[in-house]
């Protein structure tokens, strides 16, 4: 069920990635405080903001004044998974029952674009809705001006709500911002069991794949150490929930073309396009294994769907240079890609199932951590070398791909994806012109 690497430098190894991220269970203690600025707008008394605004530099590069009030958004290692997630995600549901209590926040007018250095009648309700969200100061509402606490306050919400944090506010932020908060309430209690099922017994080092997120995550004792883009299931391809280990790396593979993208995809391509095959490097086998000619095959007719095609490694691979594999129903995997712009987007949810992950070697090299022989440099090398080599996992690797659409992880921030394949029940996804469906 897939379809059609930038060079690493040397990962840091396991030491210094914990040493890395030694400083995330600090933020578990903030968690409680910034729940506090969700449930009710801090005061300049209020130790959120020592704790949030201990720097003039955020995570996103704006500089601030000293004296600022603006709410900055922790540093992201607390894991979206984690045993905590159920008991903390209950807590913001509280926060969101204040805030529905209170009159919800107000809708932002439609507008084209809106960015640093404007001034519109609209930012006045941007204000609003950006301070009851616990985004913006309170102190920094009442003025038409999108100046930098309104821009830094924008990247906060968007990446509260998965979407890209350039601080500018166009169609994709403007849906999310104008969705009621009871219907965000709503969908943090829908998910509370979901997330009460998926967070026992998750040892010490895992995997996990969040498809409304479209974002993959490798845990190691509490701490996210690897973050991944990925680009998951059309809405009519859904990528499955699953529950599996991660047992096996192949570095060069071939694509074995699946009998349903064959159907859907490859038949109708190739009665338009007859050199396609030729151009992708895909080749035609029977039940022989004896090599076929595209000429061979009635394609207009579902003739194709008898034999086997297979692609060639390489770069042009529709799984790149890696595939990561574990036991499924479903035929699914997760992989690199040919196709690494489709990463840059909002909206990824583009495969025929299977998970494509940005910047896959990393989470290779984290992977393969404990399996002996295989340092970053021997992964590199097995790269580079174009060959066809398939390394078992020492110890297999926990494996969660989930659909949760909304929690509070360990940080006490509260994040929303939309509900991609409509599974919550709350209406209809925000979904932008073109998507594939």
């Amino acid at each position: 069920m897939s379809e059609t690497s930038r060079r690493f430098g040397g990962a840091p190894d396991r030491r210094r990635l914990l040493r890395r991220f030694a400083g995330a269970a600090a933020f578990a203690a903030a968690g409680s405080v910034a729940r506090r600025a969700m449930a009710a707008p801090p005061t300049a008394g209020d130790p959120l903001y020592s704790l949030l605004n201990d720097s003039q530099h955020d995570e996103f590069g704006q500089n601030f004044d000293q004296a600022s009030r603006t709410i900055r958004m922790p540093k992201p290692t607390a894991p979206m998974l984690s045993p905590q997630t159920a008991e903390i995600t209950q807590q913001a549901v509280q926060t969101y029952d204040d805030i529905v209590a209170r009159g919800g926040w107000p809708q932002v007018p439609r507008i084209d674009e809106l960015h640093l250095g404007m001034r519109h009648p609209s930012v006045v309700n941007l204000r609003q809705r950006l301070a009851v969200s616990g985004d913006l100061d309170p102190n920094a509402v009442g003025n038409d001006i999108y100046d930098s606490y309104v821009e830094a306050a924008v990247r906060r919400f968007q990446d509260r709500h998965g979407l890209t944090a350039d601080g500018i506010l166009r169609a994709a932020t403007l849906d999310a911002m104008n969705v009621p908060a009871e219907t965000r309430r709503d969908q943090l209690k829908l998910n509370i069991s979901r997330l009460q099922t998926l967070t026992t017994n998750l040892g010490p080092r895992y995997v996990v794949n969040n498809i409304p997120a479209a974002r993959v995550e490798a845990i190691e004792n509490g701490i996210a150490v690897s973050r991944h883009t990925a680009v998951v299931g059309r809405p009519s391809r859904p990528s499955p929930e699953i529950n599996s280990k991660i047992i096996q790396i192949n570095f060069n593979p071939y694509w074995t073309v699946p009998v349903s993208i064959i159907r859907k995809d490859l038949i109708p391509i190739m009665e338009k396009e007859p050199d396609y095959l030729g151009k992708n490097h895909i080749r035609i086998f029977d039940v022989h294994h004896n090599e076929l000619q595209p000429s061979d095959i009635n394609w207009y007719s579902e003739d194709a769907v008898h034999y086997t095609f297979r692609q060639d490694p390489g770069d042009f691979n529709s799984l790149g240079r890696i595939r990561i594999n574990f036991p499924s129903p479903y035929g699914v995997y997760m992989h690199d890609t040919d196709e690494r712009d489709l990463f840059s987007g909002d909206y990824r949810w583009d495969s025929s199932g299977c998970c494509r992950v940005q910047n896959v070697r990393q989470l290779v090299y984290w992977l393969l951590d404990e399996t002996k022989g295989w340092p970053p440099e021997a992964i590199d090398q097995a790269i580079e070398s174009g060959d066809q080599i398939n390394v078992n996992l020492a110890k297999p690797i926990p494996l969660h791909w989930v659909y949760v659409t909304a929690w509070s992880a360990s940080n006490g921030v509260v994040q929303f994806r939309e509900d991609i394949y409509n599974r919550d029940g709350l209406g209809a996804p925000a979904l932008p012109p073109g998507t594939k469906t």
